[in-house]
């Protein structure tokens, strides 16, 4: 049996040392969701927040083929903790699964450099506006495929205010590019960043980014980014990051 976890402590212990802080986010109890296959003590576990699932333990069937019902998702993002994991996911999925890289950075507040990002945050053209996002903009980046994800993984628009914080990039009144809280963490936040297909290439992001870096560290809130490539990548060292490792993930449609 599969059992969805009232308090994500109980599996703690096998996501140790796992500087992942979607997983801390489902660990502390703040978003997401912890599943594992005892109740207590168990062998196994998953952490589940959005498009991404994250296994730790001894590989485990029931969990990898688990689907929550709250999950209406088609795509995930599986990362296995080790290669067990990974077998048991392209085994099971099959030709839906697609194994990537994706690159994951340093935690360290101290790489920052304020003054060259207070001049990025702000070297935008007249035609554009640096805005924080407001219930209004909460829900115009809702309103569109491309900008979702600034604000998906938030209920409505009181948790947003509670517990997100995001930057947009209007051009007559519409969105064009922005940078927000995928999810939150005790301690900080996960880094979403988007632009309009019709509007990148233009350093809209590298705006975004600077600026929504600078509302974090005013807060004491630490900025975490994990770039899905190597472009996201370029544009995290760009803004001051450093990079730490590239690990395997398991892209699943068809979820």
């Amino acid at each position: 049996m599969i059992y969805k976890a009232s308090d994500g402590q109980i599996a703690a212990p096998l996501f140790a040392n796992w500087e992942e802080t979607l997983i801390w986010s489902c660990v502390q109890g703040v978003m997401g969701s912890i599943y594992t296959n005892a109740p207590v003590h168990p062998t196994a576990a998953m952490a589940v927040l959005g498009d991404f699932t994250f296994f730790a333990g001894e590989a485990d069937l029931a969990l990898v083929s688990y689907k929550p019902a709250s999950c209406a998702n088609n795509f995930m993002i599986m990362v296995p903790q080790n290669q067990a994991w990974l077998q048991l996911i392209t085994a099971y999925y099959s030709d839906r699964a697609k194994i990537v890289s994706r690159y994951a950075t340093k935690k360290d507040p101290s790489v920052f450099d304020a003054a060259k990002l207070q001049k990025a945050a702000a070297s935008l053209s007249g035609e554009y506006e640096l805005r924080t996002i407001d219930e209004p903009l909460f829900h115009m980046c809702r309103s569109s495929a491309w900008s979702a994800d600034l604000v998906s993984q938030f209920s409505d628009y009181e948790h947003y205010r509670n517990m997100g914080l995001g930057v947009v990039i209007c051009r007559q009144n519409n969105i064009v590019s922005g940078a927000s809280s995928y999810a939150r963490y005790r301690d900080g936040i996960e880094i979403e960043i988007d632009t309009r297909h019709d509007c990148r290439r233009r350093g809209l992001a590298y705006v975004c980014g600077a600026r929504l870096i600078l509302e974090c560290l005013e807060r004491g809130c630490y900025p975490s980014w994990d770039a899905q490539n190597k472009a996201s990548l370029a544009l995290a060292q760009k803004l001051g990051y450093h990079y730490s490792h590239t690990y395997t993930a398991v892209e699943i449609q068809g979820y």
